[in-house]
């Protein structure tokens, strides 16, 4: 039987007051790749927000990566969090450190003390995204794309157990998105389960998985069409 990593059922998503999915359900098993589209406001960013803790989960019942989003507490979204790799649109790195040193201090603010293992979990995963020579570089020096590696990198500092990238090509152009696609796609075949919310259609029938849509208030799974070639 496949285990279900994320699982909300008749949940309803608010951002604010304002009610923007409602009847939710759905089911992410270990080792899926499950993409979530729609348009802007249609409560993509609410549901991962939802997900990662940043919004309560007012109705319905949910549990992601072991953890029940219904009674969850503030103090333990940091243990939550650890268990996810969560990717932004905007990268999120700190400018004033090289790249090194931002997975660092990521590493000691989730509790790594001992420097050989800092180091040799850094390598491991900027090797994983094609960024180990980068690791001196200062982050404002990276292209857009080459930043999203090493947020990527960040996400898999702790071994999360689900990774949650909410529109991680946004602002990249085509080739570079495609560069980024590249490094998830290898990730999930060495086995990790992956949510990534989009809006880039190319991508999706360029690297087809399971789709969900938000649309109307109301989740629902795509069946893809196959693109002519």
């Amino acid at each position: 039987m496949p285990e279900a990593i994320l699982s909300l059922q008749n949940a309803e998503i608010f951002q604010r007051e304002n009610l923007v999915l409602s009847n939710v359900n759905l089911t992410i098993n270990t080792g899926e790749f499950v993409y979530l589209i729609g348009k802007t406001g249609s409560g993509k960013s609410s549901l991962m927000k939802t997900l990662y803790g940043d919004l309560n989960l007012e109705k319905g019942t949910g549990s992601i990566v072991g953890f029940n989003l219904n009674t969850l507490k503030e103090k333990e979204i940091p243990f939550l969090r650890r268990k996810l790799g969560i990717v932004f649109q905007d990268f999120k790195l700190l400018n004033d450190r090289n790249v090194f040193e931002n997975l660092k201090f990521v590493l000691k603010a989730t509790g790594w003390k001992e420097p050989v293992k800092i180091e040799s979990k850094i390598n491991e995963v900027l090797a994983k995204v094609g960024m180990e020579t980068k690791g001196f570089k200062m982050a404002f020096q990276l292209s857009g794309g080459e930043q999203q590696r090493v947020a990527i990198a960040r996400a898999l500092l702790n071994d999360p157990d689900l990774i949650l990238a909410d529109e991680p090509t946004g602002n990249l152009d085509p080739a570079t998105s495609v560069g980024v696609m590249n490094v998830l796609n290898e990730i999930h075949n060495a086995g990790k389960t992956i949510l990534m919310a989009t809006h880039d259609y190319a991508l999706i029938l360029k690297y087809p998985h399971k789709t969900i849509k938000c649309e109307g208030g109301e989740l629902f799974e795509v069946v893809q069409q196959k693109s002519a070639t």
